[in-house]
């Protein structure tokens, strides 16, 4: 990622912006996410087939512990790993190899990652899992198939009308909106 600032500002106020920054997507910006339509009723399907859900967030905690609410989920998940759980972000696969300790016996293969980025694939890549892209993050699906996805879905609701036919249910990406 480019830098616009020197060194030597990075060093002195390095830590004031990052206070900043992090303010300012609290105070302005974190009250204004909504939840995806759609996700609730994902989780439900996903546990009605016996299956584990660990959110992956290279969020901080208390973001993550927000975005739970906002989403009505916590009562669905078996664990979620934030920023603090990793040395790196996405799209590095620290945060994914900190969701799998959650998922443990279960090794990577068994597991599927739902993202909304190209940052979110190549983590997911590199934890050797397997993604099932959304386009709900701003990234079309060539973008998401590019960087290694299974298959694409428009959104949440969309995976969960088409589920049955999923990578979630176990299958290779037949009946998705876009099979990569």
């Amino acid at each position: 990622m480019p830098c616009f600032l020197s060194p030597d500002m990075v060093e002195r106020m390095g830590r004031d912006i990052q206070r900043f920054r992090v303010d300012l997507f609290q105070r302005k910006y974190l009250p204004q996410a909504r939840a995806f339509p759609g996700v609730r009723e994902l989780f439900e399907r996903i546990r009605a087939d016996r299956h584990h859900i660990v959110l992956a967030s290279s969020s901080k905690a208390e973001e993550v512990e927000h975005y739970k609410s906002l989403a009505n989920v916590a009562d669905l998940i078996d664990g979620a790993t934030s920023a603090d759980d990793a040395e790196h972000s996405k799209p590095y696969p620290d945060i994914f190899r900190a969701a799998l300790k959650h998922l443990h016996p279960l090794r990577p293969e068994q597991a599927v990652v739902v993202g909304d980025s190209p940052y979110d694939a190549e983590a997911a890549r590199g934890a050797d899992l397997r993604m099932v892209g959304v386009l709900c993050g701003g990234f079309d699906a060539d973008a998401l198939c590019e960087v290694g996805c299974i298959a694409v879905y428009r959104d949440a609701r969309d995976l969960l009308d088409r589920y049955e036919g999923s990578p979630l249910a176990g299958k290779a990406g037949a009946g998705s909106r876009q099979s990569c």
